[in-house]
């Protein structure tokens, strides 16, 4: 039973990495919650996929961030957002059924909800010290 829980998990995180790749270019497909997800799967089921996924050097840093609770950069929250709601305004356009844009709209509002309630990267600050001549 347990060997099956962490093929579950294994098949999860793929999934949902997969998914995340492909929101790369489809812009309705989010990107980086999906990948979040999928370190959290990995996590569950395979410490070799989840190194391998908080080390891979495209969004290994910001999963080892989020994991860690440092959060993510208020650049990246923002240009995140901007991409999501473009995309969607841009799609509802084309899409005739109510239904399907409603659904839309709700899944926006919560990749949006979820990116904003997300603990935000402090900015690395300077690592000289103030010698004592300059002034504050």
């Amino acid at each position: 039973m347990l060997q099956f829980k962490r093929l579950l998990w294994i098949a999860g995180g793929s999934i949902s990495l997969f998914i995340g790749l492909i929101g790369i270019v489809i812009p309705l497909l989010p990107t980086t919650p999906l990948v979040i997800l999928a370190g959290f799967c990995f996590g569950k089921s395979s410490s070799r996929l989840h190194r391998w996924l908080v080390t891979n050097k495209y969004f290994g840093h910001y999963i080892a961030d989020y994991q860690s609770g440092k959060g993510v950069p208020l650049r990246i929250k923002i240009f995140a957002v901007v991409i999501v709601w473009s995309s969607v305004l841009f799609s509802l356009f084309f899409i005739p059924l109510s239904a399907i844009k409603i659904m839309m709209l709700g899944i926006a509002l919560f990749v949006s909800l979820f990116i904003f309630t997300s603990p935000l990267l402090k900015e690395k600050k300077s690592s000289y010290p103030l010698s004592g001549t300059e002034e504050v």
